[in-house]
């Protein structure tokens, strides 16, 4: 089917089944699919795997999934600045699988193209490597899961650790601009985890803010293919949140 717009956000993500795992881009606050995951939060999934740089803010993005127990398993680069995913991690509400920025980037990138595992220098000689990250808490300050010991091999004298790629089920996504066909275009900053995000879903779904007609993108210019998109969802210009506000006296 060529024309992959739907109408409203619900009815894009009403199929989402409880236990899906989703790959979400976004990097912080910037680029994050806002709408399409406050329609998830509105159709009731639950047991959800999600995977994404950071897991929302308190009362923004994946934090409003969070805030409701929606959320199982996350994995992530990033936990910062956000008291109600420490509150659950440490309870053991959470489970965490924590990983290196740019391994993650490459992971979804890596399933996405159909690459089982690939090595990376990121993590030698680290727990990231070597086993031992707490995943799970047990509620009382011990660990209930801890990461496997990951292979390791030797290149050129170089010591690499294997990653896995990441394929997840679902896939959600903000662009600035999007056709019929599911090409996208991501401005400035929010070009940052989406790309991969988005190659990463067995179905990506994409809120856009500026729909336009098959053709009027320019090839060169687009950086998401179609091929990677199932769903298009307009949702016009989407105000840009502030994660930290400093101002003078």
């Amino acid at each position: 089917m060529l024309d992959k717009v739907k109408v409203t956000a619900d009815e894009a993500v009403a199929d989402i089944p409880d236990g899906a795992t989703i790959a979400v881009g976004g990097f912080g606050v910037v680029g994050v699919p806002g709408i399409l995951i406050q329609a998830v939060l509105d159709q009731g999934a639950t047991d959800l795997e999600t995977v994404s740089n950071n897991c929302g803010i308190d009362g923004f993005g994946l934090g409003l999934l969070l805030e409701k127990g929606r959320i199982r398993r996350t994995i992530s680069s990033y936990v910062g600045d956000n008291k109600e995913f420490a509150r659950q991690y440490l309870a053991g509400e959470l489970e965490v699988e924590l990983t290196p920025q740019g391994t993650l980037a490459e992971r979804m990138r890596a399933g996405g193209a159909g690459i089982p595992a690939f090595f990376t220098p990121a993590g030698v000689g680290t727990q990231v490597a070597e086993g031992g990250l707490p995943r799970r808490y047990d509620g009382s300050g011990a660990v209930a899961i801890a990461s496997p010991p990951k292979e390791t091999r030797e290149f050129d004298g170089t010591t690499y650790v294997m990653e896995r790629g990441i394929v997840a089920d679902f896939a959600l996504v903000h662009a600035w601009k999007g056709d019929r066909h599911g090409n996208l275009v991501y401005r400035r900053s929010a070009r940052n985890f989406n790309p991969p995000a988005a190659a990463s879903g067995r179905i990506t779904i994409a809120q856009v803010e500026h729909l336009v007609e098959p053709g009027e993108l320019d090839p060169d210019q687009i950086h998401t293919p179609g091929i990677h998109v199932q769903r298009v969802v307009h949702v016009g210009k989407v105000p840009v949140e502030i994660e930290k506000r400093t101002v003078r006296e």
